[in-house]
């Protein structure tokens, strides 16, 4: 639908897919209200608007599917442009279409009612005499008439058919007086002219109805609703060679996981509404196949998540409206800040945005990978909101046997080209890993005396901006800063990590995407823990001393979607690595990859 355009994440765990693309730039909510359109059955995400925040509500899985829950019949009717009746498959989209529809306009009793129409208007008495002895005429919901819009001769057509079925009403009533012998024969006379088109018209209702009722007889389910998606990878490694333990400036071990391999990931949905204020979502996946063996993550793609080879729980949650701007959500599964937090770069999503999992979202927002907890999103005003989500990886709240993180995030949008984000995260990981999956996760060492590595705290601040330059260019980037220290001890480890991307949507078709990405995965830049916990020195001398790591590894990307058709998409793209793992004398790992995904 012109206008109107849909954004969806699909939660994986810890990667958010975007189905859909190009639209005015907004921030999402996890709380969606599931839905079909243009093809796809997808989870609506309201944007960072002014929208109440009733008319957001749901979410799925842990890829997210982020945008606004959008009225169709208020979007349409704002609509200068209506569509055609051959653009036109659904009832919804009838009755929301500038074809006479009074669920588009607003009835009215008096023509003073339109304040765009005056008594010198040269079709005042005719229109006065529509709207006060027939009440076939309706106005916009802004209250005008709009008469010098040009209109369609199908639009002209179910006018008078409007009109025609109302003097019917009235020729059969006690106030038939009202219609005139002249009035009459007008009608008529137009019915004849226009015959050709009024049988169009109601022969498209006739069939709109018919697939209406199929679809009613075979839904899914009267409360529960299905989504899924299928997304096949194929991806290989150029020959590499790594310098790694002990890093001693030589490159002398072998990539072995170059060959060229499949990732499948499949993943169903079903969200059931007991009433418009809550949500029960059940999610499962199956992920079979991965970029292992590697040396480093910073090769790791967006469905290379963890093999699971059979379907498991993916996601569990409830969410619940307390009041037009507040909601709140609870769960077993899936419950962390990728799911609970709205994320302005709508282009994001492991089945059809990015290839690699770097270029998802800021790894911060992966931290902990939480599965139980609960959240809340915060609607305060027109254009400010807010988020906050404490959870656990363990299903044991507050317990030290897993992570326990908790997020908070304030989302902005200043103007409307512009969403911004920034959030803080804490986290207690009983291992000393961040479990962010990308670049430096693990931050603290196998202790050479104990064997084991030390368990961490962890403050993160980052901040997302996303800047919409132009329907077909948006710009963005984030970063991202942690800072951890071992419990009761001195010293602390610091991560930096930065992205900045072009998104070009619908390039050279309409549904496509082009996207350029380049950015720095997280980087221990300082680590003075006490001796034999420092990652960088370990990986230097295997003695954990205090240091950073020698070298900045930058990641490249480049990658373009072919929208096949509303339900298939095909992915192309190019990677490059410079100094994986943050190891200067490393060489560059080149990736090619080609994504297939199937949605339903």
């Amino acid at each position: 639908m012109k206008g109107i355009r849909f954004v969806t994440q699909l939660a994986s765990a810890t990667f958010a897919i975007n189905l859909l693309s190009d639209s005015p730039v907004r921030s999402e909510t996890s709380f969606q209200l599931a839905s079909e359109t243009e093809g796809y059955k997808i989870s609506e995400k309201i944007r960072f608007s002014d929208r109440s925040f009733s008319s957001v509500f749901t979410n799925i899985f842990d890829v997210q599917l982020n945008i606004e829950s959008i009225d169709l019949q208020v979007v349409q009717a704002n609509l200068e442009t209506p569509p055609t009746i051959e653009q036109i498959t659904t009832v919804a989209e009838f009755q929301a279409a500038d074809l006479g529809s009074r669920r588009k306009k607003a009835q009215v009793t008096s023509v003073s009612q339109l304040s765009d129409v005056q008594p010198t208007d040269w079709a005042f008495q005719a229109l006065q005499s529509l709207v006060e002895r027939y009440g076939c005429i309706s106005g916009y919901p802004d209250g005008t008439f709009k008469g010098n819009r040009v209109l369609t001769r199908y639009e002209f057509a179910a006018g008078v058919n409007s009109c025609l079925n109302r003097m019917n009403e009235l020729l059969q009533s006690s106030v038939a007086t009202l219609v005139s012998p002249e009035d009459v024969k007008t009608i008529e006379r137009l019915q004849i002219d226009f015959a050709t088109e009024l049988a169009k018209l109601r022969g498209q209702i006739l069939g709109l109805e018919a697939r209406t009722a199929e679809l009613e007889a075979n839904q899914f389910s009267t409360t529960t609703t299905l989504f899924g998606i299928n997304s096949v990878t194929f991806q290989g490694r150029t020959d590499n060679q790594a310098d790694i333990r002990p890093r001693d400036g030589e490159a002398e071990t072998d990539d072995s996981g170059n060959s060229i391999n499949a990732i499948s990931f499949s993943y169903l949905q079903f969200d059931t509404r007991f009433n418009y204020n809550n949500l029960l979502s059940i999610g499962v996946l199956n992920t079979i196949g991965s970029t292992a063996p590697r040396f480093t993550n910073d090769v790791r793609l967006g469905t290379d998540f963890f093999d699971t080879n059979q379907f498991v729980l993916g996601e569990l949650t409830y969410r619940f409206l307390l009041n037009d701007n507040f909601a709140g959500y609870v769960g077993t599964a899936n419950v962390n800040a990728v799911t609970a937090f709205r994320g302005p770069n709508r282009f994001e999503g492991a089945a059809t945005g990015p290839l690699s999992f770097f270029g998802q979202r800021n790894p911060l927002l992966n931290i902990g990978f939480g599965q139980v907890g609960l959240g809340f999103d915060w609607q305060f005003a027109k254009r400010f909101s807010l988020q906050a989500v404490y959870s656990s990886n363990v299903q044991e709240l507050f317990s030290d046997k897993g992570h326990n993180t908790g997020a908070i995030q304030l989302a902005i949008t200043p103007i409307d080209p512009i969403d911004l984000t920034i959030y803080y995260v804490y986290d207690y990981s009983p291992d000393g890993s961040l479990f962010s999956f990308v670049g430096d996760e693990q931050l603290t060492a196998t202790h050479p005396r104990t064997g084991e590595s030390a368990p961490l705290r962890t403050d993160a601040i980052g901040s997302t901006l996303t800047w919409q330059i132009s329907p077909k260019v948006t710009l963005g980037g984030w970063f991202g800063l942690t800072s951890s220290w071992i419990p009761g001890e001195s010293g602390r480890v610091e991560t930096t990590n930065y992205m900045v991307f072009l998104n070009f949507p619908d390039l050279l078709g309409e549904g496509n995407l082009a996207g350029l990405y380049v950015g720095q995965p997280p980087k221990i830049v300082h680590s003075n823990l006490p001796d034999g916990n420092n990652i960088p020195d370990s990986f230097d001398t295997g003695l954990g001393r205090s240091g950073s790591q020698p070298g900045t590894t930058t990641h490249v990307e480049a990658f373009y979607r072919w929208q096949v058709t509303d339900n298939i998409s095909i992915t192309p793209g190019v990677i490059l690595i410079f100094q994986p793992g943050h190891t200067p004398d490393s060489d560059t790992i080149g990736i090619g990859a080609i994504r297939t995904t199937f949605i339903f």
